[in-house]
C-alpha cells in the first residue's frame, strides 16, 4: 500500500522538484545579474496572497473549524450534558416519589440528562418495557443533536486537502505555462509564484485538516464517555421503579392522540377514561 501511495505521488513531487531547482537557478542567475542583492523576507499576509483565490475557501473551512470546535467542546461537557443541579433535584423527587413534580423539573432546563429522564417518566404508565424503550429513543435522540455537530469536523478534516490539491493542481498549470514561454530566467518571477501557489494551497489544507480530525476524535470520544455517565446515573434513578403502581397512569400534559377505533360502539369513552397526572 505505502509503496503503491509513492509511486502514485512521485511523478508529482519529481516535477515540482523541477520546478524548484529551475526557479533557484533563475533566482541564483538574476542575483547575479542585478549585483547580488539580498532576497527580502516576506510578510505572512503575502505569502497567504501568493497561495491565490483558493485561499478564501480555505479559510472559511478554518473558521468553521475553530467555532465547531469551541462549541461542541461546550457541548460534550458532563457539566453541560448532566448538570450536577439538574441531578440532585431528580433525586430528590425520585426519593419522595413525587414524579409530576421530578417530570415539572425537567421542563425547566434542556440538558441531556432532563430530557432522557422526562421520556422515561413519560412511559412509566405504559409498564417498563414502554419506559426502557422510551429512554433508549431518547438518549439516541440526544447523541445524535451533538453528533451530527462533531461530524462536521470530520467533513472539513477531508474537504481541505482536496480544495488544496485544487491550489496545487491550478499552480502547476501556472507553473508550466510559464516554462513553456520561453526563457526560464526570464520569468522566474511568474514560476516563483507558481510554485509558491502549489506549495502554500497543499499545505494549508493540511494544516486545517489535522487539527479538524485530531479535534473530531476527541471529541467524539469525549461524547462517548460523558453520555455514558448520563445513561448510568438515568439507570440509577429508574432502578427498582414500582410500575405497577403507576401503570395505566399518565404523567405529563402530551396530548395522547391515539384512540380506540371508531367502528367500535362505546370504546371511545371507555379509552378516554385513563387517569391523568
Amino acid at each position: 500500500m505505502k509503496t503503491r501511495s509513492l509511486a502514485r505521488f512521485s511523478p508529482l513531487l519529481v516535477t515540482a522538484l523541477v520546478l524548484a531547482a529551475a526557479g533557484f537557478a533563475g533566482a541564483q542567475e538574476a542575483a547575479a545579474a542585478g549585483g547580488g542583492a539580498a532576497p527580502h523576507s516576506k510578510s505572512f499576509f503575502t505569502i497567504l496572497k501568493e497561495g491565490g483565490l483558493i485561499m478564501i475557501p480555505l479559510f472559511g473551512f478554518s473558521v468553521a473549524m475553530v467555532w465547531l470546535i469551541i462549541d461542541c467542546s461546550m457541548r460534550t461537557g458532563l457539566k453541560k450534558l448532566m448538570p450536577e443541579e439538574d441531578l440532585e433535584t431528580l433525586r430528590d423527587f425520585f426519593r419522595s416519589g413525587d414524579y409530576v413534580g421530578a417530570y415539572q423539573s425537567t421542563l425547566e432546563r434542556g440538558s441531556a440528562f432532563n430530557n432522557v429522564a422526562r421520556a422515561g417518566l413519560i412511559n412509566v404508565g405504559d409498564g417498563k418495557a414502554a419506559t426502557e424503550e422510551g429512554i433508549v429513543d431518547a438518549f439516541a435522540h440526544e447523541q445524535s443533536k451533538v453528533s451530527t455537530r462533531i461530524s462536521y469536523l470530520s467533513v472539513i478534516g477531508v474537504c481541505t486537502p482536496m480544495v488544496g490539491l485544487v491550489g496545487t493542481v491550478t499552480g502547476m498549470i501556472k507553473a508550466f505555462d510559464s516554462l513553456g514561454a520561453g526563457n526560464v530566467a526570464a520569468n522566474t518571477g511568474t514560476l516563483a509564484a507558481a510554485i509558491g501557489e502549489v506549495l502554500i494551497a497543499t499545505a494549508s489544507g493540511l494544516i486545517v485538516a489535522i487539527p479538524a480530525f485530531m479535534a473530531f476524535y476527541f471529541l467524539r470520544n469525549r461524547l462517548i464517555g460523558n453520555l455514558a455517565e448520563v445513561q448510568s446515573e438515568i439507570g440509577n434513578l429508574f432502578r427498582k421503579f414500582p410500575y405497577h403502581l403507576a401503570e395505566g397512569v399518565h404523567i405529563g400534559d402530551q396530548e395522547l392522540y391515539a384512540n380506540a377505533p371508531n367502528w367500535v360502539e362505546g370504546a371511545s369513552t371507555a379509552a378516554a377514561g385513563a387517569p391523568a397526572l
